[in-house]
């Protein structure tokens, strides 16, 4: 068992999963340090503004490229919480160099800062598609070839393995954890947030991309949250990696059918019109499944299955009233 830390640096703290692991770190009253870094180029200062007055809570607003301050501000934290990278996967079918740029080079700066400010461990957020497009086979950790087939999943596969080579050279402790599709309160982007502002817009049409059939893992924040703080009590390797899924899968039809029951419409006089193909995106898995055995092993099991984290995140939504302001 590792020793229970008690300062933590969240790069990304302002972002939709960041935040929730501010909340979740503050109400540990073992917790005496919290550092959120973010740029706020998709973080918002709202998602803090429940725990601001946290005397415990710091926040730098800047850029993790600027490798001194950086450094500087990572010292004296024992583990580092690295979710910064660019949040929209599509992008990169315009802007090719996009996930390098926000991707790669980030998680670099973040290695390197934590060998130079002495750091003990990093927790990075990686994710499913560093194993590709399999189909149904149901991913284990160890699955390999990895093929990602997009400049996304590249950089995050790029990223893990800097942090395994930063591991077994300097002395870091690095876990990655491959999630499923997150949702929850404060979700800024994702199909379910798409289809609940399409459905404030037109009650009556809801637009989908591909065929509706793309089928994933949808897994509640909060429970993300405490799968990567477990794994950060109980990992003892220098480098290790691990799954994080429900075990259930749901399309994006199904999604849309949730999408218009929480706005109270009936889904059969909501015309869904489907864009096409077997994929939402260029670069896009459509059918992603994940084995979770591993993190399972070391004690975490999911508090909501698929449906229910979708229902409870598009719920989130409805009342936020930022969502009616644009505020997002």
């Amino acid at each position: 068992m590792i020793p229970e830390p008690h300062s933590f640096f969240i790069i990304g703290g302002a972002g939709f999963i960041g935040s929730h692991f501010v909340d979740a770190l503050l109400k540990d009253a073992n917790v005496v340090q919290v550092t959120v870094y973010d740029n706020f180029s998709s973080g918002k200062h709202w998602h803090l503004e429940k725990c601001i007055s946290d005397s415990r809570l710091t926040v730098v607003e800047a850029d993790v490229r600027d490798l001194k301050l950086l450094t500087d501000c990572m010292s004296g934290h024992q583990v580092v919480i690295h979710l910064a990278s660019n949040p929209n996967i599509a992008a990169a079918a315009i802007t090719p160099a996009i996930d390098f740029d926000q991707g790669t080079l980030l998680t670099h700066c973040v290695a390197e800062a934590a060998r130079m400010s002495g750091v003990d461990t990093v927790l990075y957020a990686s994710g499913s598609g560093v194993y590709g497009d399999i189909g149904e086979i149901e991913a284990a950790e160890d699955y390999g070839p990895l093929t990602p087939v997009s400049t996304y999943a590249a950089s995050k596969l790029a990223g893990e393995a800097l942090l395994s080579s930063y591991a077994y050279m300097f002395g870091l402790r690095a876990i990655a954890f491959r999630f499923g599709n997150v949702v929850g309160p404060r979700q800024t982007h994702g199909v379910g947030f798409d289809f609940i502002r399409s459905l404030r817009t037109n009650p009556t049409h809801m637009s989908i991309l591909g065929d509706g059939n793309q089928s994933k893992s949808y897994v509640f924040v909060g429970d993300i949250v405490k799968s990567v703080l477990l794994a950060c009590r109980k990992v003892t390797k220098p480098f290790d990696v691990f799954n994080v899924a429900t075990g259930d899968y749901i399309s994006v039809t199904r999604i849309a059918i949730i999408a218009c029951e929480v706005c109270g419409l009936d889904p059969n006089l909501v015309e869904f019109q489907y864009s096409g193909g077997d994929r939402g995106w260029k670069g896009d898995v459509p059918i992603v499944r994940l084995s979770s055995e591993k993190i399972r092993a070391l004690g975490w099991c999911q508090s909501m299955n698929c449906a229910e984290s979708i229902q409870q995140s598009l719920l989130a939504m409805l009342i936020e009233p930022r969502l009616h302001t644009g505020d997002f």
